[in-house]
């Protein structure tokens, strides 16, 4: 997965329909989720399309993610989460500023509410799962 600075530099760069471009892109860069993990108890609440995100703890404390989501968009918006934590210590993701992380993009002037309001949602689940796993 590519680093979340790297995504910003080509980002950045592009206008808003090759930004829409890029986020969808990302988002079929993602690793496979087996459908089997697509489950209620996977499933990010509040998202205006189905996401699921599912942690693979590392035995050296490191979270790696699995997710996908049903809109093309929204999967992008879902890779950029996934490149600010992705395979990161649990205790670093715990006390990480993914808001923060994620501002550059400017994600609520650049897209739809409908397509933000969920991330977060995503945000908490990540976090909560990292703070659970790091002990914290």
């Amino acid at each position: 997965m590519r680093s979340l600075d790297d995504i910003f530099e080509e980002y950045d760069f592009l206008d808003g329909d090759d930004r829409y471009r890029l986020l969808i892109d990302l988002g079929r860069m993602l690793e496979a989720m087996p459908d089997a993990l697509k489950a209620d108890a996977t499933l990010v609440r509040g998202c205006s399309a189905s996401v699921w995100v599912y942690p693979v703890p590392s035995d050296d404390g490191r979270l790696h993610f699995l997710a996908d989501s049903n809109a093309a968009i929204t999967k992008g918006i879902v890779a950029l989460v996934l490149a600010a934590v992705q395979d990161r210590p649990a205790s670093e993701v715990a006390a990480m500023d993914v808001t923060a992380a994620l501002a550059p993009f400017d994600l609520t002037r650049q897209l739809s509410s409908n397509r933000t309001q969920g991330v977060p949602n995503m945000i908490a689940l990540v976090q909560d799962t990292a703070r659970r796993l790091a002990g914290a």
